[in-house]
């Protein structure tokens, strides 16, 4: 009786040693998985107020591809640290860093991943739209938001004065806007170059945004891209991508 006892005790004490093992065993797999996972996943480093991460952020998420988000504090020279110039020599943000490939301006980042997640296209398999597509694109990228960027404005503030900053940035804001209201006249529909987000609304929606929230400038003149901008604020890929919903972004 004694045996059998001590030998049922011994056996419960042995299933419980087995289970234990196998959670334990699964535990560390499911560990193993989650930072495998980790290293594997896209790391976008980002600056909450920036226009051209922004565009990224889009990008990401009308894509459904997950991300680390890395903030880089602009503010406090964080771009000048010897990690993130190793990353961007010049500097700048953002920069997509996928396992050993590393990929700075929104420009490329944006092609990058156009080749690498064809699934949710968004660039047009029409020439002449993807063309559309490029130029709206460049408008943004190239003749509006480098007259805006920080670096220019203080050169501004501390060449021509303080009182320059503003006016100087509305300036080549609305130029680019009146050269973009004419290009898409034809083309617009729902969106920028069709009835499908594309390429031209990820680099435009920030643009806009950020022309009417930091730069007030008038959108009064610019009525399409005023309806552009409406459209936009309903597509929840863009609003989670604005700089206010940012993990970086100062509290209100």
């Amino acid at each position: 009786m004694v045996r059998s006892s001590l030998f049922i005790y011994l056996c419960s004490i042995s299933s419980i040693i087995l289970v234990m093992n196998e959670h334990e065993h699964e535990q560390a797999q499911a560990q193993a998985q989650a930072q495998a996972q980790q290293q594997n996943q896209l790391k976008l480093y980002s600056y909450w107020r920036s226009s051209c991460s922004c565009r990224i952020r889009m990008a990401l998420n009308l894509k459904s591809v997950e991300y680390q988000y890395i903030p880089v504090n602009l503010l406090k020279g964080e771009q000048f640290s010897p990690e993130f110039q190793k990353l961007n020599p010049i500097g700048y943000v953002p920069v997509l860093v996928d396992g050993d490939i590393v990929i700075s301006d929104s420009f490329a980042i944006f092609m990058y991943l156009e080749e690498k997640y064809p699934e949710i296209p968004l660039l047009p398999s029409d020439l002449a739209k993807k063309a559309l597509n490029f130029q709206a694109a460049n408008i943004v990228c190239s003749s509006i938001q480098p007259f805006q960027n920080a670096t220019v404005l203080k050169y501004i503030e501390a060449k021509v004065g303080p009182d320059e900053r503003i006016p100087w940035a509305k300036f080549h804001i609305e130029k680019g806007f009146e050269a973009l209201e004419k290009l898409l006249t034809d083309g617009a529909r729902r969106y920028a170059t069709g009835n499908e987000v594309s390429m031209a609304d990820v680099f435009v929606a920030p643009q806009l945004h950020y022309g009417t929230k930091r730069f007030d400038v008038d959108m009064a003149k610019f009525p399409l891209l005023t309806r552009l901008n409406e459209a936009y604020s309903e597509l929840p890929e863009f609003r989670n991508a604005m700089p206010e919903n940012q993990p970086d972004a100062p509290s209100a």
